[in-house]
């Protein structure tokens, strides 16, 4: 018996040694992947051009608030996470951190003061930044944005996960990869897709599924798991790679266009991806659009040849797709407008056919295609429910400034009729997806749901 009890004072002993080396030593900062000249200085607009890659924007900026001042609340697994004031105002933003500081934030995910920051900072892919951009990021934050004073709340997380301390250890388990950048592809064009597709653009945080202590399963394209689905808060980030992608069904140009506009001959962007359009990707050049579509085209061993142009301008009549032969029969149901037509069939009739008509495949560059639409028959029914209830908008852009807006049902139809709309669009035109119960429509108009708009 003194046996065992020394065997565990000893396991204990070893644990309070392993948690104090833990907290205590000293984390060391990743230092430059590259070595430029001295007195390099970023091109004009480098900055501000790095930034809209990284899409900053979106995720350091509040609804209603400052710009870049933070205060917008993240939803994570453990808790709620208010995004950092990035303005360099000296008390509340970064105004007084140096250029190893910021880099550190970046691709370590360290604070100024050395604190662990959460992985919502997607410091597991800007760990991919090129030197280049992080001093083009620091040159732009301290001396092009302007400060504002905004404290951000301490995040809302219960106990162990309020212990930044404990995020050492996982990322001991994740930033496993090389700081910087080196293509893979063999082609310049493709290698610029993939920088921006694992570094700046941060694909992998949304797109790559999670492993168990929630890392990114796939940051590099080396990864097989790498962009093959994911989830954020409520939304699926659909996968861009293997056999369940839409993508392989899509030229370049069409991934193109609604990279850079939100829209495209078969679909729009909804949830996170609508702000990822509207705060970043339609700043992007044609060139990088190309770029990236191309990558992630190639990646999946798909054809790749580039378009001439993105989104091209100017008026355009396109004709609605006719039914194909898995929606024929559903289209012949929503002709026949029969008086014994299902509920859910006849509340499509009457809510949604003139936009997106009884062919299910909408209306290019206006209205998505519910045929096959990965948002209506994925597992998790919140985002289609919500959009039935709220609504939800396109943004406009430079190349397709028109937003588009589609009205919320929340206060015209119950729960039960929700359920039946949703349900029939779930196994409507070939679609072959679990309906949707009223209990199910009524607990989601209840929470908090995904932002629509």
């Amino acid at each position: 018996m003194k046996t065992l009890f020394r065997i565990l004072a000893a396991l204990v002993l070893l644990a309070a040694l392993a948690v104090a080396g833990i907290i205590l030593i000293p984390v060391q900062r990743t230092p430059p992947s590259e070595a430029l000249a001295a007195g390099w200085t970023p091109a004009p607009g480098a900055g501000e051009y790095a930034m809209r890659a990284g899409d900053c924007l979106a995720c350091h900026t509040a609804d209603g608030g400052a710009d870049f001042a933070g205060g917008r609340a993240i939803e994570s697994p453990m808790g709620r996470i208010w995004t950092a004031n990035i303005t360099p105002d000296p008390e509340t933003g970064i105004g007084n951190w140096s250029l190893d500081q910021f880099r550190a934030a970046l691709i370590d995910g360290l604070r100024a003061d050395g604190a662990h920051l959460y992985p919502a900072m997607p410091y597991e892919n800007f760990r991919m930044l090129t030197e280049r951009d992080i001093r083009a990021l620091y040159g732009y934050f301290m001396e092009e944005v302007a400060p504002v004073r905004n404290p951000v709340p301490e995040p809302e997380l219960p106990f162990p996960f309020n212990q930044r301390w404990g995020i050492r250890v996982l990322n001991w388990l994740t930033l496993n990869h090389d700081s910087g950048f080196t293509g893979t592809m063999g082609d310049p064009a493709l290698d610029r897709g993939q920088y921006l597709a694992e570094g700046p653009g941060h694909c992998a945080a949304c797109h790559s599924p999670r492993t168990v202590y929630m890392g990114q399963d796939g940051i590099t394209a080396d990864d097989p798991a790498f962009l093959t689905g994911g989830h954020i808060e409520s939304w699926e980030a659909p996968p861009l790679r293997g056999p369940q992608s839409v993508l392989r069904e899509w030229p370049v140009s069409e991934l193109a266009a609604l990279l850079a506009t939100g829209r495209n001959f078969r679909t729009t962007a909804n949830g996170e991806m609508r702000l990822v359009v509207e705060h970043s990707l339609q700043y992007l050049s044609q060139d990088d659009i190309i770029a990236l579509s191309r990558f992630l085209k190639a990646l999946d061993g798909q054809p790749h040849d580039p378009p001439e142009a993105v989104a091209p301008m100017g008026p355009a009549a396109l004709m609605p797709p006719e039914a194909d032969a898995a929606g024929a029969a559903t289209e012949a149901l929503l002709s026949a407008v029969s008086p014994d037509m299902p509920l859910g069939a006849r509340l499509y009739v009457d809510n949604c056919a003139a936009c997106h008509f009884s062919t299910g495949r909408g209306s290019p560059e206006i209205f998505p295609a519910l045929q096959g639409n990965s948002l209506v028959v994925s597992d998790e029914i919140t985002p289609l429910i919500s959009i039935i209830l709220d609504g939800a908008e396109v943004p406009g852009t430079a190349a397709r400034p028109m937003p588009l807006v589609m009205q919320g049902y929340a206060g015209r139809l119950d729960d039960a009729e929700i359920a039946e709309l949703a349900s029939f669009l779930r196994r409507a035109w070939g679609n072959d997806a679990a309906p949707v119960s009223a209990d199910e429509v009524a607990r989601i108009r209840r929470e908090d749901r995904p932002q629509t708009r």
